[in-house]
């Protein structure tokens, strides 16, 4: 293959492009019904927040899963430079919008793809160059990890997407498929540059309010 280049001028991918794809459907039944990607973070939309991430860190391009609220979510985030995909499934889980967006990527040239969740407030653009240098180096399955435990973002090759998408159901997105591949999953330390605690309930809110 011949070797392409990401977002940082003169970088070599010689494994093609790295799609960024963002879960930000779930509606937040555990915060009463208030849809993640609407969340306010540092003056915006959580879901800006989070594509800004994935683009800043080189992935090209950056597909947006929506869900729960997405009209509310089209008219308020500012998600221009992202291809927007809806999940009228997105009550069945995580599951759901992880196909959907393979399926929608699958349309692309990307030979990978990187998976993010909305609701980690915490993880940013140096943790997503990390999992892209891993992919530079080789890696055909990798994650994030914290402590030597494995989190998101996740990358995920071309050739896994399938098994991916067959494995996938309710809130298990790719765990189980990346369980049953353990060996082959390269886990890329992330703890000194991102913060991997999401906002499930209430008590969780106070991570909105992190420091820059």
């Amino acid at each position: 293959m011949t070797p392409t280049t990401d977002s940082a001028p003169g970088t070599p991918v010689p494994y093609g492009p790295v799609a960024g794809l963002l879960l930000a459907a779930g509606g937040g039944r555990r915060l009463g019904g208030r849809p993640k990607a609407l969340l306010g973070f540092r003056g915006r939309p959580l879901v800006e927040h989070a594509a800004r991430a994935l683009s800043d860190g080189g992935c090209a391009p950056v597909c947006v899963v929506l869900g729960a609220a997405a009209a509310e979510v089209r008219v308020h985030a500012d998600l221009t430079h992202c291809t927007l995909v809806d999940n009228p499934g997105w009550p069945d889980g995580m599951g759901s919008s992880l196909r959907a967006g393979l399926a929608a990527l699958a349309a692309t040239d990307a030979a990978a793809v990187l998976v993010s969740l909305v609701d980690q407030p915490g993880v940013g653009a140096a943790a997503v160059s990390r999992l892209l240098a891993a992919r530079r180096a080789g890696a055909g399955l990798a994650a994030a990890s914290y402590g030597g435990e494995r989190g998101h973002p996740v990358l995920l090759a071309r050739e896994h997407w399938a098994g991916v998408a067959r494995a996938a159901g309710g809130d298990r997105g790719a765990r189980a498929y990346l369980r049953a591949h353990a060996a082959a999953v390269t886990l890329v330390e992330c703890a000194d540059v991102a913060d991997p605690r999401d906002i499930d309930v209430p008590d969780d809110l106070g991570l909105l309010s992190r420091p820059d």
